[in-house]
């Protein structure tokens, strides 16, 4: 028997969240609805989740402060932000926090059930291990696992998507659109920085503690790892 995937919906407007709710259970989805962010943040240290829908503005804990603490909780799972706030400060601020993706509202529920399959299908693992490994880095496709020098490397579910883009095209520069494109589905304002911050995510990650520097920048034209 498939398993079936169990989406948090933190939504405080009501109405909507039950639409929401509702058109992901017809699809097939387990979902279980949090109105305020205290609520929240009990229900999903408690559950595993496939995926997480977050508002922003919410009673008690704000969808920024709780997606800081999801992230310390569990580096993998998706994060969706669903929010009003479309400035784009807002989006750098959740991406920085580890969001994977961010509708604004109002939105169409065709867009946000195609993103959310998207994401659901990525966390699949593959049919059998598969490892991708450059120098003394070794990603593992299987696990969704990241080690360098025998060294575990935690990475959230977008930088790890990052890393694989760069790593399985070695020595290729990936430009900035390339990049929109395959790691975030989506193409937003190229100018801001939030391509520029993975990278220093990245960095921090896996170049940072070792003597050996792997991912390189070619200005003008993008990134690479050699």
């Amino acid at each position: 028997m498939e398993n079936v995937h169990s989406i948090l919906l933190v939504e405080d407007e009501i109405k909507l969240g039950k639409a929401i709710q509702d058109e992901l259970v017809r699809q097939g989805y387990e979902v279980e609805v949090a109105t305020n962010g205290k609520e929240a943040e009990k229900v999903f240290k408690k559950q595993a989740f496939s995926l997480v829908l977050l508002d922003i503005n919410l009673p008690y804990k704000d969808g920024f402060a709780l997606c800081r603490e999801f992230r310390k909780h569990n580096q993998k799972v998706p994060i969706v932000m669903l929010t009003a706030a479309g400035q784009i400060s807002d989006k750098v601020t959740a991406f920085e926090l580890g969001a994977d993706d961010y509708i604004v509202k109002p939105f169409h529920f065709d867009e946000l059930f195609a993103r959310i399959k998207v994401f659901l299908k990525r966390s699949e693992k593959p049919r059998k291990a598969e490892k991708i490994v450059v120098h003394d880095l070794v990603i593992d496709l299987w696990d969704k696992s990241v080690k360098r020098n025998g060294t575990d490397i935690s990475l959230t579910a977008k930088e790890f998507t990052l890393l694989v883009l760069l790593a399985s095209n070695k020595e290729k520069v990936i430009s900035k659109q390339e990049i929109l494109s395959k790691v975030w589905d989506m193409s937003f304002d190229t100018g801001t920085n939030t391509i520029e911050v993975y990278i220093s995510f990245l960095r921090n990650k896996i170049d940072k503690p070792f003597e050996q520097k792997l991912i390189y920048t070619k200005p003008g034209f993008g990134y690479y790892i050699k």
